[in-house]
């Protein structure tokens, strides 16, 4: 059974960084300008010349739940060479719902309250966790759907940082 899901994962990956409009065919990434629980704005655009990970995620999402520690490793081990990573919350009961998740488990990057027009704009989230590289230059250049290992977030910036 461990083979076969090996199997999978591979042909997963595989499908992922030939998938068109992400490996060989970057397009721009779309902004969006979402608050914070405290009220700051984060808007793409401005984050421009760093390699950012918008990581779509909601508390209830157990795995979802389960990488968050790990980004947040990568993010205090890479973010002095240019990483950024945004959490766009899809709870629907908004801030009262994600706020104290956030403050219990230690959030170290910015989280903002996504909404219908930022997921229309990344193209629809069929499923989440759903995870987005934007590279330097403003451009998607992965796209993950699922949770995502300690191993595989590194391995998907890597060549961008």
């Amino acid at each position: 059974m461990k083979s076969v899901l090996s199997v999978f994962l591979l042909f997963a990956f595989v499908l992922l960084v030939t998938t068109p409009g992400f490996a060989g065919d970057p397009k721009l990434a779309p902004n969006f300008a979402l608050k914070t629980a405290d009220g700051k704005t984060v808007e793409l655009k401005k984050l421009a010349g760093k390699v950012v990970v918008v990581n779509f995620w909601a508390t209830w999402c157990g795995p979802c739940r389960a990488e968050i520690p790990d980004m947040m490793k990568v993010y205090e081990q890479q973010k002095g060479k240019g990483l950024e990573i945004v959490g766009i919350a899809l709870d629907r009961e908004g801030w009262s719902k994600v706020t104290p998740f956030v403050e219990k488990m230690k959030m170290t990057y910015p989280v903002v309250m996504g909404d219908a027009d930022v997921v229309n704009a990344f193209g629809g989230i069929e499923a989440i966790p759903a995870t987005f590289l934007v590279d330097r230059k403003g451009n998607v250049v992965a796209h993950h759907v699922g949770s995502m290992s300690k191993a595989d977030f590194e391995a998907m910036i890597k060549p961008y940082l």
